[in-house]
């Protein structure tokens, strides 16, 4: 009996222990990450950038603008997969950690998008300094929140390719919509929904005329009052709106749509999209039982599933086709007489 048992430790041993090289081997990446540090007015900026381990010539660069929240360079490993992704197609790319986040100095949430369209021109103006980059194949990456600060990026910098992934388009009917479709799928009421949507008036109305934050404390309801941070974030930006900036496009653009996206309304999006960006430089792609963050809906419903790709397989965390559709995209935008930037 003790043999056996002895026995089964050893394979149970052998079996975790192949577990673990297994996922170690699987979050080997296929590129050269390098710490970067980025002086600005503002204060430092802190980051990564990703180069392939076989440089040969100049390579193109992705800047990358991240969503909401405090996210570092990484996404927590997120952007990994499409980092390898890119190095593969020659690509570099440059992310930097928000301001407040892993060394980069400041607070994200004291910025407007104002600033954080300078924030990300300061990091193009860096990385044209860097020699093993070729500054006419330089563009950007961004998802959710980067929606507001692409366009007018574009209209400041010549980006050679944007790529963005579920952009909203107005602040004020994004948060709105947001509401309705995620009570909707928690199976909130008709009435509580509406209940709910009629309050975040009330919060929108306080924006509006400028309350202080111990206005809106005192009205919001209890065990839903945002920080002051926040507050003082949203008060900067939620005037925030694509619109008017999507016409400062002048050169290729990919837009990337989940059809289940219930933070960001995908239908508006296209539609806005299509009407103000010029047909011969945009490039729509909607993915079927697809969320905001381009996760299937299979996988964003589950922890556990989540968990365990990015685990046992990172490259697959994202729905099929999310990577192709940007790889096909880059090499369509690096054929000959493609459009470059001020054509």
């Amino acid at each position: 009996m003790k043999r056996k048992i002895k026995l089964t430790l050893i394979v149970l041993m052998l079996i975790c222990a192949g577990a673990v090289l297994y996922v170690l081997e699987q979050n080997t990446f296929d590129m050269e990450e390098r710490s970067i540090e980025i002086p600005s007015p503002q204060g430092k900026l802190t980051g990564t950038l990703v180069l392939p381990k076989e440089v040969s010539g100049k390579l193109g660069l992705v800047l990358f603008i991240h969503g909401d929240g405090a996210v570092n360079a990484s996404h927590d490993d997120g952007y990994k997969p499409l980092w390898e992704m890119l190095a593969k197609q020659g690509y570099a790319s440059l992310s930097l950690n928000k301001r407040g986040i892993g060394g980069s100095a400041g607070n994200w949430l004291d910025q407007s998008i104002d600033d954080r369209v300078d924030e990300a021109r300061q990091a193009l103006a860096w990385a044209r300094t860097q020699p093993m980059i070729d500054p006419s194949r330089i563009g950007v990456w961004g998802a959710s929140q980067a929606g507001w600060v692409i366009p007018k990026l574009a209209g400041k910098e010549p980006l050679a390719f944007s790529i963005l992934v579920s952009p909203a388009i107005n602040w004020l009917t994004q948060g709105e919509y947001n509401t309705r479709r995620q009570m909707a799928k928690e199976g909130y009421s008709g009435d509580e929904i509406s209940a709910q949507a009629a309050y975040e008036q009330q919060v929108k109305e306080l924006l509006k005329r400028g309350a202080t934050y111990e206005e809106y404390a005192q009205a919001a309801h209890k065990g839903d009052v945002m920080s002051r941070e926040r507050w003082t974030f949203v008060s900067k930006n939620f005037r925030a709106d694509a619109t008017a900036g999507l016409h400062r496009f002048k050169t290729p653009v990919l837009l990337l749509l989940g059809d289940e996206d219930v933070n960001v309304d995908w239908k508006e999006t296209e539609q806005v999209y299509r009407h103000n960006v010029s047909p011969s430089l945009l490039t729509v792609k909607v993915f079927p039982d697809t969320e905001h963050s381009m996760l299937s809906t299979r996988t964003a419903g589950s922890k556990l599933r989540a968990v365990l790709i990015s685990l046992f397989a990172p490259r697959q965390i994202t729905v099929n086709g999310y990577m192709e559709q940007i790889e096909q995209f880059l090499q369509k935008v690096s054929l000959p007489g493609s459009r470059t930037p001020g054509a």
